[in-house]
């Protein structure tokens, strides 16, 4: 069966992807640029000084990882990747809230920051805002329960 997704009618009675259109793009490309960015600090502080800050720099590698699963599913289509790519935004934003919260209560703990220490101070404060803008692009590009039917008549 194939996945649902978010679509709209064109002139030709086609359908496209609409949340990889637009504002959306630029949301993928930003979760791009953290992606890649936070990939790299991450390998590199866990080659070079693990030691110094394990938990800190383990945490980045699994920010990292969300980055990377949230970049690739808001660019795929589809009800799976839809459901994907909220798991990752929420996970993302649950990360920046309990590491932000954590690293200031308990700096002991991350004597290095991560990118979501201090709710992403290193960052512009981006880890923070990314998963809230990612949430409500989201919901308003959320797939249809009736399917493409249902679009095309709106």
């Amino acid at each position: 069966m194939k996945d649902k997704q978010a679509q709209t009618a064109t002139r030709d009675g086609s359908v496209r992807n609409t949340r990889n259109t637009g504002p959306g793009r630029l949301l993928i490309a930003v979760y791009g640029v953290f992606a890649i960015s936070a990939t790299a600090r991450a390998g590199y502080q866990i080659l070079t000084k693990f030691s110094e800050a394990p938990l800190a720099y383990l945490l980045s590698a699994f920010a990292a990882l969300v980055y990377v699963v949230a970049t690739v599913s808001l660019a795929k289509a589809g009800t799976t990747w839809f459901k994907v790519s909220v798991a990752a935004v929420l996970v993302e934003l649950v990360g920046v809230l309990v590491v932000g919260t954590l690293s200031i209560l308990d700096s002991v703990q991350f004597p290095h920051e991560t990118v979501w220490s201090l709710f992403g101070r290193g960052y512009g404060f981006i880890p923070l805002l990314l998963p809230i803008l990612g949430l409500v692009w989201l919901y308003r590009r959320r797939p249809s329960v009736a399917g493409p039917r249902a679009s095309a008549s709106r």
